[in-house]
């Protein structure tokens, strides 16, 4: 019979921890998300130059790009392409629109099976909704101030 030895202080705890926590590859993963996160954002800057030279207006450019960002997200994501190149990615691949995309497109596609209704009409914003909540808040909090202390609508008082 075998006895697991006890720890008894926080510095014995601390290196039973760094001795069983693999390492990190910072470097790897940080190269990785800007090569990546740097590869969604010029795909995006392709469709953006592409409805340019179309003629398209620039500022219907711009909802084109996320548009369209958010589809191939989404499509990605429902055929479990999008989680691989998280993996890889890292942030780099959640922090443009697509990963946005993603948050909320994966739930979806995990909670079907429990109905349209509760399943993915219910678990499609759990972990977008923080965000959309948040993000709307704060914007009219803003919007709000940003009217008080307007001094064009100020002499209305």
């Amino acid at each position: 019979m075998f006895f697991i030895k006890p720890i008894e202080s926080n510095e014995d705890y601390q290196k039973y921890v760094d001795k069983k926590t693999p390492n990190s590859p910072i470097l790897k993963n940080c190269l990785n998300a800007f090569w990546i996160g740097g590869l969604i954002c010029s795909i995006g800057q392709i469709i953006f130059e592409i409805c340019k030279l179309r003629g398209v207006e620039e500022t219907n450019s711009y909802a084109i790009v996320s548009i369209m960002l958010i589809f191939f997200s989404a499509f990605l994501t429902s055929l479990n392409i999008f989680n691989k190149i998280g993996k890889i990615a890292g942030a780099g691949s959640l922090v443009p629109i697509t990963g946005f995309a993603n948050s909320i497109v994966s739930p979806a596609m995990e909670y079907k099976s429990e109905g349209y209704v509760m399943g993915v009409g219910a678990k499609m914003f759990t972990v977008a909704g923080p965000v959309l909540v948040y993000g709307i808040s704060s914007s009219i909090i803003v919007g709000i101030i940003y009217l008080l202390l307007n001094t064009q609508y100020i002499s209305l008082v």
